[in-house]
Protein backbone atom coordinates (compact mmCIF):
# COMPACT_ATOMS: atom_id res chain seq x y z
CA UNK A 1 0.00 0.00 0.00
CA UNK A 2 1.19 3.66 -0.74
CA UNK A 3 2.49 5.28 1.91
CA UNK A 4 2.19 9.40 2.79
CA UNK A 5 4.75 10.59 4.48
CA UNK A 6 3.11 13.85 6.19
CA UNK A 7 5.95 16.52 6.86
CA UNK A 8 4.04 20.24 6.70
CA UNK A 9 5.62 21.35 3.59
CA UNK A 10 4.73 18.87 0.56
CA UNK A 11 1.50 17.29 0.15
CA UNK A 12 0.38 17.55 -3.05
CA UNK A 13 -3.09 16.72 -5.16
CA UNK A 14 -2.02 13.10 -5.63
CA UNK A 15 -1.03 12.40 -2.20
CA UNK A 16 -4.77 13.76 -0.84
CA UNK A 17 -6.14 11.82 -3.96
CA UNK A 18 -4.25 8.37 -2.93
CA UNK A 19 -5.17 8.71 1.13
CA UNK A 20 -8.94 10.13 0.78
CA UNK A 21 -9.18 7.77 -2.30
CA UNK A 22 -7.56 4.98 -2.13
CA UNK A 23 -6.80 4.30 1.37
CA UNK A 24 -2.95 5.13 1.53
CA UNK A 25 -1.49 4.89 4.97
CA UNK A 26 -0.10 8.10 6.57
CA UNK A 27 3.00 8.36 8.66
CA UNK A 28 4.26 11.94 10.23
CA UNK A 29 8.09 12.61 9.38
CA UNK A 30 10.42 12.09 11.50
CA UNK A 31 11.26 15.76 12.18
CA UNK A 32 6.88 16.70 13.11
CA UNK A 33 7.61 15.70 16.62
CA UNK A 34 10.31 17.46 17.79
CA UNK A 35 8.96 20.61 15.75
CA UNK A 36 5.46 20.34 17.64
CA UNK A 37 7.28 19.65 20.95
CA UNK A 38 9.26 23.21 20.61
CA UNK A 39 6.03 24.66 19.13
CA UNK A 40 4.21 23.45 22.92
CA UNK A 41 7.02 24.51 24.84
CA UNK A 42 6.05 28.01 23.87
CA UNK A 43 2.07 27.22 25.22
CA UNK A 44 2.91 26.16 27.91
CA UNK A 45 5.83 29.09 28.72
CA UNK A 46 3.11 31.63 27.92
CA UNK A 47 -0.05 29.91 29.77
CA UNK A 48 2.64 29.78 32.76
CA UNK A 49 3.34 33.77 32.82
CA UNK A 50 -0.19 34.40 32.49
CA UNK A 51 0.25 36.39 29.26
CA UNK A 52 -2.56 37.64 28.14
CA UNK A 53 -2.86 35.55 24.16
CA UNK A 54 -6.30 35.16 22.33
CA UNK A 55 -7.76 31.46 22.43
CA UNK A 56 -5.26 30.38 25.16
CA UNK A 57 -5.80 32.85 28.15
CA UNK A 58 -8.48 35.03 26.90
CA UNK A 59 -11.87 34.04 24.98
CA UNK A 60 -12.57 33.55 21.45
CA UNK A 61 -14.39 35.78 19.55
CA UNK A 62 -16.70 38.89 20.95
CA UNK A 63 -14.67 37.52 24.09
CA UNK A 64 -11.36 38.26 23.67
CA UNK A 65 -11.00 40.81 26.45
CA UNK A 66 -12.19 38.06 29.01
CA UNK A 67 -8.80 36.38 31.28
CA UNK A 68 -9.66 33.02 31.76
CA UNK A 69 -8.78 31.64 34.99
CA UNK A 70 -5.67 29.33 34.82
CA UNK A 71 -8.05 26.62 36.08
CA UNK A 72 -10.08 26.50 33.07
CA UNK A 73 -8.13 26.12 30.35
CA UNK A 74 -7.95 22.72 29.81
CA UNK A 75 -12.19 22.67 30.44
CA UNK A 76 -12.27 26.04 28.25
CA UNK A 77 -10.54 23.73 25.29
CA UNK A 78 -13.02 21.22 25.48
CA UNK A 79 -16.00 23.92 25.19
CA UNK A 80 -14.50 25.37 22.52
CA UNK A 81 -15.05 22.12 20.37
CA UNK A 82 -18.73 21.06 22.10
CA UNK A 83 -19.85 24.66 21.40
CA UNK A 84 -18.70 24.99 17.40
CA UNK A 85 -19.98 21.52 16.65
CA UNK A 86 -22.90 23.57 14.85
CA UNK A 87 -23.15 22.13 11.19
CA UNK A 88 -25.91 20.62 9.92
CA UNK A 89 -27.10 18.35 7.11
CA UNK A 90 -26.07 15.25 5.59
CA UNK A 91 -23.04 13.68 6.90
CA UNK A 92 -20.50 14.47 4.07
CA UNK A 93 -18.72 11.67 2.03
CA UNK A 94 -15.91 9.62 3.39
CA UNK A 95 -13.79 10.97 0.78
CA UNK A 96 -13.99 14.23 1.59
CA UNK A 97 -13.68 13.78 5.67
CA UNK A 98 -10.43 11.73 5.03
CA UNK A 99 -9.05 14.63 2.44
CA UNK A 100 -9.95 17.46 5.49
CA UNK A 101 -8.29 15.50 8.05
CA UNK A 102 -5.15 14.67 6.09
CA UNK A 103 -5.09 18.50 5.52
CA UNK A 104 -5.61 19.84 8.93
CA UNK A 105 -2.84 17.48 9.90
CA UNK A 106 -0.51 18.65 7.77
CA UNK A 107 -1.29 22.30 8.88
CA UNK A 108 -0.35 21.40 12.14
CA UNK A 109 2.68 19.25 11.17
CA UNK A 110 4.38 22.55 9.58
CA UNK A 111 4.18 24.21 13.17
CA UNK A 112 2.77 27.48 14.52
CA UNK A 113 -0.17 25.67 15.99
CA UNK A 114 1.26 24.91 19.49
CA UNK A 115 -1.03 21.66 19.95
CA UNK A 116 0.11 19.00 21.70
CA UNK A 117 2.16 16.27 19.35
CA UNK A 118 -0.73 13.90 20.93
CA UNK A 119 -3.54 15.55 18.55
CA UNK A 120 -2.08 14.81 15.36
CA UNK A 121 -0.86 11.68 15.84
CA UNK A 122 -4.26 10.54 16.98
CA UNK A 123 -5.58 11.71 13.77
CA UNK A 124 -2.81 10.04 11.68
CA UNK A 125 -3.89 6.80 13.61
CA UNK A 126 -7.78 7.13 13.03
CA UNK A 127 -6.77 8.02 9.32
CA UNK A 128 -5.32 4.47 9.24
CA UNK A 129 -7.90 2.49 11.50
CA UNK A 130 -10.64 4.22 9.00
CA UNK A 131 -12.07 5.87 12.04
CA UNK A 132 -14.44 8.93 10.28
CA UNK A 133 -15.74 11.55 12.03
CA UNK A 134 -19.37 12.64 10.74
CA UNK A 135 -19.34 16.04 9.24
CA UNK A 136 -22.49 17.33 8.47
CA UNK A 137 -22.23 19.25 5.07
CA UNK A 138 -23.21 23.06 5.79
CA UNK A 139 -21.87 25.08 8.60
CA UNK A 140 -18.58 26.84 6.88
CA UNK A 141 -18.76 30.64 5.96
CA UNK A 142 -14.94 30.85 5.14
CA UNK A 143 -13.74 32.20 8.42
CA UNK A 144 -12.12 28.95 9.09
CA UNK A 145 -14.18 25.59 9.08
CA UNK A 146 -15.14 26.06 12.61
CA UNK A 147 -18.76 24.52 13.04
CA UNK A 148 -17.85 21.78 10.79
CA UNK A 149 -14.65 20.60 11.87
CA UNK A 150 -15.37 20.73 15.18
CA UNK A 151 -17.60 17.27 14.96
CA UNK A 152 -14.00 15.75 14.22
CA UNK A 153 -12.85 17.50 17.72
CA UNK A 154 -15.37 15.58 18.76
CA UNK A 155 -14.10 12.36 18.03
CA UNK A 156 -11.09 13.25 18.92
CA UNK A 157 -12.25 13.56 22.64
CA UNK A 158 -14.23 10.69 22.41
CA UNK A 159 -17.62 12.20 21.72
CA UNK A 160 -20.48 12.50 18.36
CA UNK A 161 -20.33 10.41 15.70
CA UNK A 162 -17.80 8.18 13.73
CA UNK A 163 -18.10 5.93 11.02
CA UNK A 164 -15.79 2.59 11.36
CA UNK A 165 -16.41 -0.61 9.73
CA UNK A 166 -19.47 0.27 7.89
CA UNK A 167 -21.17 1.16 11.16
CA UNK A 168 -22.06 4.67 12.54
CA UNK A 169 -21.24 4.26 16.18
CA UNK A 170 -20.28 6.82 19.26
CA UNK A 171 -17.20 8.57 18.64
CA UNK A 172 -15.85 7.18 21.80
CA UNK A 173 -16.86 3.34 21.10
CA UNK A 174 -15.74 4.06 16.93
CA UNK A 175 -12.37 5.14 18.66
CA UNK A 176 -12.37 1.65 20.89
CA UNK A 177 -13.14 -0.91 18.49
CA UNK A 178 -10.48 0.42 16.04
CA UNK A 179 -7.96 0.11 19.47
CA UNK A 180 -7.43 3.94 20.07
CA UNK A 181 -7.43 6.44 23.14
CA UNK A 182 -9.77 9.61 23.16
CA UNK A 183 -6.97 12.68 23.74
CA UNK A 184 -7.13 14.69 26.47
CA UNK A 185 -7.33 18.51 25.43
CA UNK A 186 -4.62 20.78 27.01
CA UNK A 187 -4.79 24.75 26.95
CA UNK A 188 -5.18 26.28 22.94
CA UNK A 189 -6.11 22.54 21.92
CA UNK A 190 -9.27 22.95 21.24
CA UNK A 191 -9.20 25.99 19.21
CA UNK A 192 -6.40 24.07 16.79
CA UNK A 193 -8.55 20.82 16.32
CA UNK A 194 -11.45 23.76 15.37
CA UNK A 195 -8.70 26.20 13.01
CA UNK A 196 -8.10 26.84 10.02
CA UNK A 197 -9.40 25.97 6.84
CA UNK A 198 -8.54 21.86 6.16
CA UNK A 199 -12.50 20.80 4.84
CA UNK A 200 -11.69 23.95 2.19
CA UNK A 201 -8.04 22.66 1.02
CA UNK A 202 -9.00 18.72 1.18
CA UNK A 203 -11.48 19.26 -0.91
CA UNK A 204 -10.07 21.77 -3.15
CA UNK A 205 -7.28 19.50 -3.59
CA UNK A 206 -9.95 16.70 -4.99
CA UNK A 207 -11.72 19.15 -6.86
CA UNK A 208 -8.73 20.51 -8.56
CA UNK A 209 -7.01 17.04 -9.22
CA UNK A 210 -10.17 15.81 -10.90
CA UNK A 211 -10.58 19.28 -13.08
CA UNK A 212 -7.50 18.75 -14.37
CA UNK A 213 -8.02 15.27 -15.57
CA UNK A 214 -11.32 16.75 -16.83
CA UNK A 215 -9.73 19.42 -19.31
CA UNK A 216 -7.81 16.58 -20.72
CA UNK A 217 -11.24 14.67 -21.03
CA UNK A 218 -12.45 17.77 -22.60
CA UNK A 219 -9.84 18.47 -24.91
CA UNK A 220 -10.09 14.80 -25.94
CA UNK A 221 -13.81 14.93 -26.83
CA UNK A 222 -13.42 18.19 -28.83
CA UNK A 223 -10.94 16.45 -31.12
CA UNK A 224 -13.10 13.29 -31.59
CA UNK A 225 -15.61 16.01 -32.46
CA UNK A 226 -13.15 17.93 -34.89
CA UNK A 227 -12.74 14.33 -36.35
CA UNK A 228 -16.40 13.63 -36.99
CA UNK A 229 -17.41 17.53 -38.01
CA UNK A 230 -14.04 17.62 -40.21
CA UNK A 231 -12.70 20.51 -38.48
CA UNK A 232 -10.47 23.17 -39.78
CA UNK A 233 -7.30 23.66 -37.64
CA UNK A 234 -5.84 26.43 -38.37
CA UNK A 235 -7.19 28.43 -35.55
CA UNK A 236 -4.49 26.18 -33.30
CA UNK A 237 -1.33 27.05 -35.69
CA UNK A 238 1.31 28.71 -33.30
CA UNK A 239 1.95 31.42 -35.87
CA UNK A 240 -1.81 32.28 -35.26
CA UNK A 241 -1.75 32.47 -31.51
CA UNK A 242 0.96 34.39 -31.00
CA UNK A 243 -0.39 37.43 -32.79
CA UNK A 244 -2.55 37.03 -29.44
CA UNK A 245 -1.13 35.52 -26.99
CA UNK A 246 -4.51 34.88 -24.58
CA UNK A 247 -3.46 33.26 -21.40
CA UNK A 248 -3.33 29.65 -21.61
CA UNK A 249 -4.58 29.28 -25.21
CA UNK A 250 -1.08 27.92 -26.95
CA UNK A 251 -1.28 25.29 -23.90
CA UNK A 252 -4.40 24.08 -25.05
CA UNK A 253 -3.86 24.40 -28.68
CA UNK A 254 -0.75 22.11 -28.27
CA UNK A 255 -3.29 19.50 -26.75
CA UNK A 256 -5.58 19.46 -29.37
CA UNK A 257 -2.59 19.09 -31.88
CA UNK A 258 -0.75 16.36 -30.22
CA UNK A 259 -4.25 14.48 -29.65
CA UNK A 260 -4.87 14.76 -33.40
CA UNK A 261 -1.45 13.69 -34.61
CA UNK A 262 -1.61 10.80 -36.67
CA UNK A 263 -4.37 11.65 -38.83
CA UNK A 264 -5.63 14.07 -41.27
CA UNK A 265 -6.86 17.35 -39.98
CA UNK A 266 -3.60 18.69 -39.03
CA UNK A 267 -3.31 19.41 -42.20
CA UNK A 268 -6.32 22.42 -43.07
CA UNK A 269 -6.71 21.51 -46.37
CA UNK A 270 -8.35 18.23 -45.18
CA UNK A 271 -11.23 20.56 -43.66
CA UNK A 272 -14.74 20.95 -44.58
CA UNK A 273 -15.32 24.44 -44.22
CA UNK A 274 -12.69 27.55 -44.37
CA UNK A 275 -14.29 28.79 -41.14
CA UNK A 276 -15.70 26.68 -38.23
CA UNK A 277 -18.70 27.63 -35.96
CA UNK A 278 -16.86 29.36 -32.23
CA UNK A 279 -17.78 26.26 -31.28
CA UNK A 280 -14.89 24.30 -32.88
CA UNK A 281 -13.02 27.30 -33.91
CA UNK A 282 -12.21 28.78 -30.41
CA UNK A 283 -11.57 25.82 -28.21
CA UNK A 284 -8.20 26.51 -27.71
CA UNK A 285 -9.46 29.65 -26.25
CA UNK A 286 -11.49 28.59 -24.06
CA UNK A 287 -9.92 25.73 -22.88
CA UNK A 288 -7.05 28.01 -22.67
CA UNK A 289 -9.17 30.26 -20.33
CA UNK A 290 -9.46 27.09 -17.83
CA UNK A 291 -5.96 25.92 -17.64
CA UNK A 292 -5.11 29.74 -16.48
CA UNK A 293 -8.30 29.26 -14.12
CA UNK A 294 -6.45 26.19 -12.50
CA UNK A 295 -3.05 27.57 -12.26
CA UNK A 296 -4.66 30.37 -10.26
CA UNK A 297 -6.72 28.76 -7.90
CA UNK A 298 -3.68 26.31 -7.82
CA UNK A 299 -1.57 29.34 -6.77
CA UNK A 300 -4.18 29.99 -4.14
CA UNK A 301 -4.68 26.41 -2.61
CA UNK A 302 -0.97 24.89 -2.40
CA UNK A 303 -0.08 27.67 0.47
CA UNK A 304 -3.71 26.43 2.39
CA UNK A 305 -2.96 22.94 1.93
CA UNK A 306 0.73 22.78 3.29
CA UNK A 307 0.74 26.26 5.32
CA UNK A 308 -0.37 27.68 9.13
CA UNK A 309 -4.04 28.81 9.32
CA UNK A 310 -3.99 29.01 12.78
CA UNK A 311 -4.59 32.60 14.59
CA UNK A 312 -3.08 32.63 16.76
CA UNK A 313 0.37 31.23 15.43
CA UNK A 314 3.13 30.19 17.73
CA UNK A 315 6.81 31.57 16.73
CA UNK A 316 9.24 28.90 18.43
CA UNK A 317 12.64 31.26 17.76
CA UNK A 318 11.33 33.86 19.46
CA UNK A 319 8.74 32.34 22.23
CA UNK A 320 6.06 34.51 20.97
CA UNK A 321 2.49 33.65 20.37
CA UNK A 322 1.06 36.57 17.64
CA UNK A 323 -2.66 37.07 16.80
CA UNK A 324 -2.48 36.16 12.50
CA UNK A 325 -4.62 36.66 9.93
CA UNK A 326 -4.10 33.40 8.14
CA UNK A 327 -7.24 31.55 8.40
CA UNK A 328 -8.65 33.90 6.10
CA UNK A 329 -9.14 32.69 2.57
CA UNK A 330 -10.11 35.20 0.14
CA UNK A 331 -7.57 34.41 -3.01
CA UNK A 332 -8.95 30.71 -2.21
CA UNK A 333 -12.61 31.49 -2.39
CA UNK A 334 -11.73 33.67 -5.50
CA UNK A 335 -9.86 31.00 -6.97
CA UNK A 336 -12.69 28.20 -6.49
CA UNK A 337 -15.24 31.21 -8.11
CA UNK A 338 -12.74 31.72 -11.20
CA UNK A 339 -12.60 27.98 -11.57
CA UNK A 340 -16.21 27.46 -11.80
CA UNK A 341 -17.20 30.00 -14.12
CA UNK A 342 -14.38 28.36 -16.15
CA UNK A 343 -15.64 25.19 -16.42
CA UNK A 344 -18.95 26.64 -17.21
CA UNK A 345 -17.52 28.46 -20.20
CA UNK A 346 -16.09 24.59 -21.20
CA UNK A 347 -19.27 23.24 -20.40
CA UNK A 348 -21.67 25.65 -22.56
CA UNK A 349 -19.31 24.82 -25.90
CA UNK A 350 -19.70 21.30 -25.49
CA UNK A 351 -22.83 21.79 -25.27
CA UNK A 352 -23.15 24.04 -28.66
CA UNK A 353 -20.44 21.69 -30.46
CA UNK A 354 -22.85 18.38 -29.85
CA UNK A 355 -25.92 20.69 -31.37
CA UNK A 356 -23.67 21.64 -34.79
CA UNK A 357 -22.81 17.86 -35.72
CA UNK A 358 -26.74 17.22 -35.42
CA UNK A 359 -27.42 19.97 -37.91
CA UNK A 360 -26.44 19.00 -41.46
CA UNK A 361 -26.09 22.37 -43.03
CA UNK A 362 -23.48 23.21 -40.78
CA UNK A 363 -21.60 19.85 -40.43
CA UNK A 364 -22.65 17.96 -43.83
CA UNK A 365 -23.26 15.35 -42.18
CA UNK A 366 -27.19 13.49 -41.97
CA UNK A 367 -29.84 15.42 -39.55
CA UNK A 368 -29.18 14.44 -35.90
CA UNK A 369 -27.15 11.78 -37.41
CA UNK A 370 -29.33 9.46 -37.91
CA UNK A 371 -28.37 6.99 -40.95
CA UNK A 372 -32.61 6.89 -41.44
CA UNK A 373 -32.81 10.40 -42.11
CA UNK A 374 -35.60 12.92 -40.53
CA UNK A 375 -38.54 10.53 -39.99
CA UNK A 376 -35.93 9.31 -37.36
CA UNK A 377 -35.27 11.44 -34.12
CA UNK A 378 -31.55 10.25 -33.91
CA UNK A 379 -29.78 12.50 -31.02
CA UNK A 380 -32.21 15.57 -31.31
CA UNK A 381 -33.57 14.80 -28.18
CA UNK A 382 -30.19 14.51 -26.33
CA UNK A 383 -29.90 17.94 -27.11
CA UNK A 384 -32.46 18.47 -24.22
CA UNK A 385 -30.19 16.49 -21.45
CA UNK A 386 -26.94 18.65 -22.66
CA UNK A 387 -29.06 22.12 -22.26
CA UNK A 388 -29.95 20.79 -18.83
CA UNK A 389 -26.89 20.16 -17.58
CA UNK A 390 -25.33 23.12 -18.75
CA UNK A 391 -28.15 25.13 -16.62
CA UNK A 392 -27.66 23.17 -13.57
CA UNK A 393 -23.58 23.72 -13.93
CA UNK A 394 -24.12 27.51 -14.80
CA UNK A 395 -26.75 28.08 -11.49
CA UNK A 396 -23.80 26.25 -9.49
CA UNK A 397 -21.02 28.80 -11.31
CA UNK A 398 -22.39 31.67 -9.18
CA UNK A 399 -19.96 33.53 -7.53
CA UNK A 400 -19.53 32.73 -3.53
CA UNK A 401 -17.06 34.87 -2.49
CA UNK A 402 -18.66 38.05 -2.08
CA UNK A 403 -21.98 36.90 -0.45
CA UNK A 404 -22.42 39.21 2.31
CA UNK A 405 -21.89 37.87 6.19
CA UNK A 406 -20.19 38.23 9.44
CA UNK A 407 -19.56 35.96 12.37
CA UNK A 408 -18.98 37.29 15.95
CA UNK A 409 -20.49 40.76 16.10
CA UNK A 410 -18.01 43.94 15.25
CA UNK A 411 -15.12 41.59 15.54
CA UNK A 412 -15.56 38.81 12.69
CA UNK A 413 -17.15 41.40 10.14
CA UNK A 414 -15.90 39.22 7.14
CA UNK A 415 -15.55 35.67 5.48
CA UNK A 416 -14.67 34.04 2.37
CA UNK A 417 -17.49 31.14 1.97
CA UNK A 418 -14.10 29.10 0.72
CA UNK A 419 -15.57 25.60 1.55
CA UNK A 420 -18.94 26.18 -0.07
CA UNK A 421 -17.08 27.59 -2.70
CA UNK A 422 -14.74 24.37 -2.91
CA UNK A 423 -17.66 21.76 -2.09
CA UNK A 424 -20.10 22.80 -5.14
CA UNK A 425 -16.71 21.97 -8.09
CA UNK A 426 -17.57 18.26 -7.03
CA UNK A 427 -20.79 18.63 -8.61
CA UNK A 428 -19.97 20.97 -11.19
CA UNK A 429 -17.14 18.43 -12.37
CA UNK A 430 -19.59 15.52 -12.49
CA UNK A 431 -22.15 17.19 -14.38
CA UNK A 432 -19.65 18.37 -16.74
CA UNK A 433 -18.25 14.79 -17.12
CA UNK A 434 -21.81 13.84 -18.46
CA UNK A 435 -22.46 16.46 -20.57
CA UNK A 436 -18.50 15.44 -22.23
CA UNK A 437 -20.14 11.61 -22.20
CA UNK A 438 -23.14 13.56 -24.25
CA UNK A 439 -20.79 15.06 -27.04
CA UNK A 440 -18.65 11.82 -27.01
CA UNK A 441 -21.37 9.61 -27.93
CA UNK A 442 -22.55 11.79 -30.29
CA UNK A 443 -18.97 12.79 -31.82
CA UNK A 444 -18.48 8.88 -32.29
CA UNK A 445 -21.46 8.60 -34.65
CA UNK A 446 -20.27 11.42 -36.10
CA UNK A 447 -16.99 9.86 -36.86
CA UNK A 448 -18.99 6.47 -38.41
CA UNK A 449 -20.82 8.72 -40.54
CA UNK A 450 -17.95 10.55 -41.49
CA UNK A 451 -15.47 7.76 -41.97
CA UNK A 452 -12.46 9.81 -42.53
CA UNK A 453 -9.43 8.30 -43.91
CA UNK A 454 -7.29 8.56 -40.70
CA UNK A 455 -8.21 9.40 -37.08
CA UNK A 456 -5.89 11.36 -34.86
CA UNK A 457 -4.12 9.08 -32.05
CA UNK A 458 -6.73 10.75 -29.28
CA UNK A 459 -9.72 10.40 -31.11
CA UNK A 460 -8.86 6.79 -32.49
CA UNK A 461 -8.09 5.45 -28.34
CA UNK A 462 -11.61 7.20 -27.50
CA UNK A 463 -13.93 6.21 -30.19
CA UNK A 464 -12.39 2.46 -29.70
CA UNK A 465 -13.24 2.98 -26.16
CA UNK A 466 -16.76 3.98 -26.46
CA UNK A 467 -17.51 1.46 -29.12
CA UNK A 468 -16.59 -1.04 -26.53
CA UNK A 469 -19.22 0.14 -24.47
CA UNK A 470 -21.94 1.62 -26.85
CA UNK A 471 -23.01 0.27 -30.42
CA UNK A 472 -23.23 2.78 -32.91
CA UNK A 473 -27.17 4.28 -33.09
CA UNK A 474 -29.06 2.67 -35.64
CA UNK A 475 -32.36 2.79 -35.53
CA UNK A 476 -33.69 5.11 -32.54
CA UNK A 477 -33.23 3.66 -29.27
CA UNK A 478 -32.82 5.21 -25.56
CA UNK A 479 -29.08 6.80 -25.40
CA UNK A 480 -29.33 7.87 -21.68
CA UNK A 481 -27.91 4.71 -20.74
CA UNK A 482 -25.47 5.21 -23.89
CA UNK A 483 -24.26 8.23 -22.26
CA UNK A 484 -23.53 7.33 -18.44
CA UNK A 485 -21.85 3.80 -20.00
CA UNK A 486 -19.43 6.16 -21.87
CA UNK A 487 -19.78 8.44 -18.58
CA UNK A 488 -18.81 5.71 -16.15
CA UNK A 489 -16.47 3.24 -18.45
CA UNK A 490 -14.99 5.33 -20.34
CA UNK A 491 -14.51 9.24 -19.11
CA UNK A 492 -14.03 7.90 -15.72
CA UNK A 493 -11.40 4.87 -16.61
CA UNK A 494 -8.06 5.46 -15.01
CA UNK A 495 -6.53 3.95 -18.03
CA UNK A 496 -8.30 5.91 -20.65
CA UNK A 497 -7.32 9.12 -18.79
CA UNK A 498 -3.69 7.65 -18.38
CA UNK A 499 -3.76 6.97 -21.92
CA UNK A 500 -4.98 10.27 -22.97
CA UNK A 501 -2.65 12.31 -20.67
CA UNK A 502 0.30 10.44 -22.01
CA UNK A 503 -0.10 11.06 -25.66
CA UNK A 504 -0.28 15.12 -24.67
CA UNK A 505 2.14 15.02 -22.15
CA UNK A 506 4.37 13.15 -24.75
CA UNK A 507 4.01 16.17 -27.66
CA UNK A 508 3.30 19.36 -25.12
CA UNK A 509 5.35 19.38 -22.35
CA UNK A 510 3.61 21.56 -20.77
CA UNK A 511 -0.17 20.51 -20.58
CA UNK A 512 -1.48 20.37 -17.45
CA UNK A 513 0.39 23.08 -15.81
CA UNK A 514 1.87 21.28 -12.66
CA UNK A 515 -1.31 19.93 -11.38
CA UNK A 516 -1.21 16.35 -11.62
CA UNK A 517 1.81 15.31 -12.08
Amino acid sequence: MTRIVIDGRSLSYEDVVAVAQHGAEVVLADEVLARLTRDRAVVDDVVERQVPTYGLTTGLGTRASYALPREELEEFSLRTVRGRANAVGAPLPVPLVRASVLARVNGLAGGGSGVRPEIPRLLVDMLNARVHPVIPEVGSIGASDLCQMAHVGLVVIGEGSAEFAGELLDGGKALQQAGLTPAVLGPKDGHVLCSASPLAAGTGALALHEAAAVLTLAQSVTALTYEGFRANTSPLDARVLDLRAAPGQSRAAGDLLALLEGGVLNEPRHARRVQDPISLRCAAQVHGALHTALDFADAALRPELNGCGDNPVVLADTGEILSSGNFHTPALALGFDTLALALTQTASLSAERMRRLLAPAVSGLPANLSPYGPERSGFAPLTKTAQALVAEIRMLSVPVCTDPRHGADAVEDDSTNAALGARRLATILIRLRQLLAVEAVVAAQAVDLAAPSALGRGPRLLHRAIRAVVPRLDDDRPCGVDVEAVHRDVLGSDDVRNALRAMVEAVSPVAGGTIGR
